[in-house]
C-alpha cells in the first residue's frame, strides 16, 4: 500500500477532468487575495512517510512483492501518524546545517503556520475560553491602570478644557460644567481667590478666548486668563493681580516695560485678574500681554461675570443668615437693619455628635445659632455617692435640664458681658451652626449692642438648686426603676429555661 504524488498533465483529450483512475490527488493549497494561505485539515510530516515506506517493504525476500500480513498491520498501526494538524505555532526560519525535523520546513513552504511576528498585536482569545495564565489577567489589569504621569495628566487637562469649551455657556450641561470645576481646581492660582461656591459658578460662564494674529495686545484689566494653547509674553510687571493679596493698584508709568525682557507665559499660565481695577479703563496698558506663538486660545474669567457671581452669593448667604436669627426667639422684634448687621458677622461651623460646646463656669466662646442638630443642656449638682465598702463622699453629677434644638440660640450674655455661663451644651447630633465670636461682636455699634443686651438672658441661669435636685432624684429614680425591670425579665428567663432562638421562641412576635 502506498500513496502517489499526483500530475498535473492533462490527458491527451485536453479536458480539465480527465485522469487515470487509480491517480490519487492531494489537495493544494489555494491562496487568498490578501496573501494569506488557507490552511488544510492535515498536513503530511515526510519524515514519518519515509519511515512508513521503509517499514512497507515486505520482510525476508527482497525480490517478493507480496507483502505480508505484520507488515500489513504495522502499516496500519502507524500511518496516522504522517499527517499533523495544522495548528497555528510560531514561525521558524531554517537555516542551512539545521539538524531539527524537516516538519517545520515543511509546514512555512505549506503556509499553514501563524506569521504574526512579535512586534504586531497579539489577538485576544475568545471571551467563552477561559485562561489560568496570569499574564492574560495582568495585561487587562495594566491597560486600565491609571496615568499618574503629571505632564501627561496636564496635556489631558488642557484638552478637556479646549473641548469643552468650544460650546458657548448655554450649551454646556451639568455634566461639562462638572468636568470644567475638576479641571479648574487644580489651577491653584485661581482656586486659591475663590471659594467652592464662587468656582462652581464660574464654570458656568467661562469663555473660550482665541487670537489668530500676531503682536497683538491682550488687556488684563478685562478677566483672568488661562493660556490653553500658544505662548504670549508678557508687556507689564506684574502682569498677574491676584484678589488675596490686596495688591496695591500698578499705574502706567511703573508697570508698561517694553525696554525690558519679560518672561513668556505658556500653556498653563496666567495673567489678568478676577476684579477689574478701579478707575481704569477696560483698555488700559495695566496687566497686559503680547501674543507670540500662534493661534492662542485662553480661558477667559470675565471680571464683571465675577463680579456678579460673587454679589449673588453675598445677597443669598446674608439672606440665609437672616432666616436663621430672625426665627429665634430674642430676635423675632427686631428691625430689619440690625438684624442684617447682626447676620454679617456670623460665620458657619459643623460640630460632630458628643462634642462639648461650652462647659459649665467658664467663658463661652461665641454666641451659637442652631441651624440644624439637637443639643442638651447640663447643669452639675454634688450628690452623696455610696462606695462599695459602705461610706459615702461628696461628687459631682451632670443634669439634663432641657435641650436646644432649631431655631434657639445660647451665649449672648457670656459673650457680651463676659461673664461665665450657667450650664454646659453638648451636642446630641450632628449641629450645624452659625457662631459670633467676641472679635466680631467688638464690631457692632453700641445701638445694636445694647439691643442684644436687652433682648436676651442667660441660657438656663433662672434655674434653683432645689429644682436641679428635683430634676436629679427623678432621672435615677428612672434609671433604678429601667435596671429594676431589666432584671426580672432576665432572671424570669433564666429560670424557665427560655433560650430565645430555639424552639417556640424562634418565632417573631408577627407570627
Amino acid at each position: 500500500m502506498s500513496i502517489l504524488k499526483s500530475t498535473d498533465k492533462k490527458a491527451n483529450d485536453g479536458t480539465w477532468s480527465s485522469r487515470k483512475p487509480r491517480q490519487t490527488r492531494h489537495k493544494i493549497i489555494s491562496s487568498n487575495h490578501d496573501g494569506r494561505e488557507e490552511l488544510n485539515d492535515q498536513v503530511i510530516d515526510y519524515d514519518k512517510l519515509r519511515w512508513l515506506c521503509c517499514q512497507d517493504e515486505p520482510s525476508g525476500d527482497k525480490d517478493s512483492s507480496t507483502p505480508s500480513v505484520c507488515d500489513h498491520s504495522l502499516f496500519m498501526q502507524y500511518y496516522h501518524q504522517m499527517f499533523v494538524n495544522a495548528k497555528a505555532t510560531p514561525k521558524t526560519v531554517v537555516e542551512q546545517g539545521d539538524t531539527h525535523s524537516l516538519l517545520a520546513a515543511t509546514n512555512i513552504s505549506t503556509g499553514c503556520l501563524s506569521t504574526l511576528s512579535n512586534h504586531e498585536k497579539k489577538e485576544t482569545p475568545p471571551a467563552e475560553v477561559i485562561s489560568h495564565e496570569i499574564k492574560d489577567h495582568m495585561a487587562l489589569l495594566h491597560k486600565e491602570r491609571k496615568i499618574a504621569d503629571p505632564e501627561v495628566i496636564k496635556k489631558n487637562r488642557i484638552k478637556d478644557l479646549r473641548r469643552l469649551l468650544r460650546k458657548l455657556p448655554f450649551e454646556r450641561s451639568s455634566e461639562d460644567n462638572k468636568v470644567i470645576f475638576k479641571h479648574l481646581k487644580a489651577f491653584p492660582v485661581l482656586s486659591s481667590q475663590t471659594t467652592t461656591k464662587e468656582l462652581k459658578e464660574i464654570c458656568s460662564v467661562v469663555t473660550l478666548d482665541v487670537w489668530k494674529d500676531d503682536d497683538y495686545t491682550v488687556f488684563g484689566n478685562t478677566g483672568f486668563y488661562i493660556v490653553l494653547k500658544g505662548s504670549v509674553v508678557a508687556q507689564t510687571d506684574p502682569w498677574i493681580r491676584l484678589k488675596a493679596k490686596n495688591e496695591v493698584k500698578p499705574t502706567r508709568n511703573t508697570t508698561f516695560l517694553l525696554e525690558r525682557d519679560l518672561p513668556e507665559l505658556g500653556v498653563g499660565d496666567c495673567f489678568g485678574c478676577l476684579e477689574g481695577i478701579e478707575g481704569e479703563e477696560v483698555n488700559s496698558q495695566i496687566l497686559t500681554v503680547k501674543t507670540n506663538t500662534l493661534p492662542c486660545e485662553f480661558l477667559k474669567v470675565s471680571s464683571n461675570d465675577y463680579k456678579r457671581i460673587s454679589q449673588q452669593l453675598k445677597e443669598k448667604d446674608l439672606t440665609e443668615k437672616c432666616n436663621l436669627v430672625q426665627p429665634c426667639e430674642s430676635y423675632k422684634l427686631w428691625p430689619r437693619q440690625s438684624l442684617l448687621k447682626l447676620a454679617e458677622l456670623i460665620e458657619w461651623a459643623f460640630f460632630p455628635e458628643n462634642t462639648v460646646l461650652v462647659t459649665e463656669g467658664v467663658l463661652c466662646p461665641f454666641i451659637g445659632f442652631i441651624k440644624s442638630g439637637e443639643c442638651h443642656v447640663l447643669r452639675q449638682v454634688e450628690v452623696n455617692h455610696k462606695l462599695r465598702n459602705g461610706k459615702e463622699e461628696k461628687r459631682l453629677k451632670q443634669v439634663v435640664m432641657g435641650k436646644l434644638t432649631t431655631s434657639q440660640s445660647f451665649g449672648e450674655i457670656s459673650v457680651l458681658e463676659e461673664d461665665t455661663i450657667t450650664c454646659s451644651i453638648v451636642t446630641a447630633t450632628d449641629v450645624t451652626l452659625g457662631i459670633i465670636t467676641p472679635e466680631k461682636i467688638s464690631e457692632l455699634d453700641e445701638t445694636t449692642r445694647s439691643l442684644l443686651l436687652q433682648t436676651n438672658k442667660k441660657t438656663f441661669g433662672n434655674l434653683s438648686k432645689d429644682e436641679i435636685y428635683t430634676e436629679y432624684i427623678e432621672q435615677e429614680l428612672q434609671r433604678e426603676w429601667y435596671q429594676f425591670k431589666q432584671g426580672v425579665v432576665v432572671d424570669v428567663i433564666n429560670s424557665s429555661g427560655i433560650q430565645p432562638g430555639c424552639g417556640k421562641w424562634s418565632k417573631s412576635g408577627s407570627q
